[in-house]
């Protein structure tokens, strides 16, 4: 082990509302197909304030061990009116028959954790900071809201 030293630096907290239910597109080779449209959310935090615009989805994949793989991507509009585009992978283990529950229309309970790893970009110059960071996020489904809250961190 070569024990690199880090520490972890919260940027932001979020939550974002989902349309549910999702759409589905089906069962392809990869496992079920589900996009879930974002509908909008808030913004808060030490380095980052705003909103998340009511545009972008999760074009998201459940796999047939229960693994939901996350592809989101989505705008955040700062308090001062900056736009910064996010995307990030991540999963949602929904347990080994997840992908069974899913197919049948049912959804995670709340408090589902997920874990993810959000990129930004943003040609504002008061945030361009953001284009360099690398970060995860620690979340939770809250589908009976419904919404997803996350807390970022960038890695340092």
């Amino acid at each position: 082990m070569y024990n690199h030293k880090y520490e972890l630096e919260h940027i932001c907290s979020y939550n974002v509302g989902l349309q549910l239910p999702p759409e589905a597109i089906g069962p392809v080779a990869e496992g079920l197909r589900l996009n879930v449209y974002l509908t909008g959310g808030e913004v808060s935090g030490p380095k980052l304030r705003g909103k998340v615009l009511a545009v972008g989805a999760d074009w998201g994949t459940v796999r047939t061990d229960g693994v939901f793989v996350l592809d989101v991507r989505a705008t955040i509009e700062t308090h001062d009116q900056a736009l910064i585009y996010t995307s990030y992978s991540g999963i949602i283990d929904t347990g080994p028959d997840g992908y069974q529950m899913v197919l049948g229309g049912g959804l995670p309970p709340d408090g589902t954790p997920f874990r993810i790893t959000p990129r930004y970009q943003t040609a504002h110059p008061a945030y361009q900071w953001l284009n360099r960071l690398v970060c995860v996020g620690i979340g939770e489904i809250h589908p009976s809201v419904p919404e997803v809250r996350y807390d970022i961190y960038a890695i340092r």
